[in-house]
């Protein structure tokens, strides 16, 4: 593993709010990466901090691979209703920056076949909140 990698491994598990959210940050290029997934999703539904699950959720948007969206479909999957409302703003805030995001429609596209239910679920949930209901 690179050292960045196993530095933002660490920060995830971090007592602080502010090094959890640079983890996420950190983290979103590599959500393909099992170790990074794993603590992406953790991240992605933090019981301390909504900043974390919306700063989180924004860097995956962000990256908008199929692998990156996959992990905010889980993480919606199982997030109470406030949970997913900053799940949404994190999406959202990717969408109406600076650079805009990917086409997180497509990887909903791609997800929407997805062998495990929740991700189909939870990306159904994602193309609504990007104004594509194709998924």
């Amino acid at each position: 593993m690179t050292s960045g990698l196993e530095r933002a491994l660490a920060e995830a598990s971090s007592p602080s709010w502010t090094q959890r959210v640079r983890a996420g940050r950190d983290l979103a290029s590599f959500a393909d990466v099992p170790e990074a997934a794993e603590a992406l999703v953790g991240l992605l539904l933090d019981a301390e901090d909504t900043a974390v699950t919306r700063q989180t959720a924004k860097a995956l948007a962000r990256v908008g691979t199929v692998a990156a969206i996959r992990l905010i479909a889980l993480a919606v999957a199982e997030a109470d209703d406030n949970r997913a409302d900053w799940l949404q703003a994190g999406v959202h805030d990717a969408l109406v920056g600076p650079d805009g995001a990917p086409d997180i429609a497509a990887a909903c596209g791609k997800l929407a076949r997805d062998p495990e239910e929740a991700v189909r679920r939870g990306a159904a949930d994602i193309s609504v909140w990007t104004g594509d209901t194709r998924c």
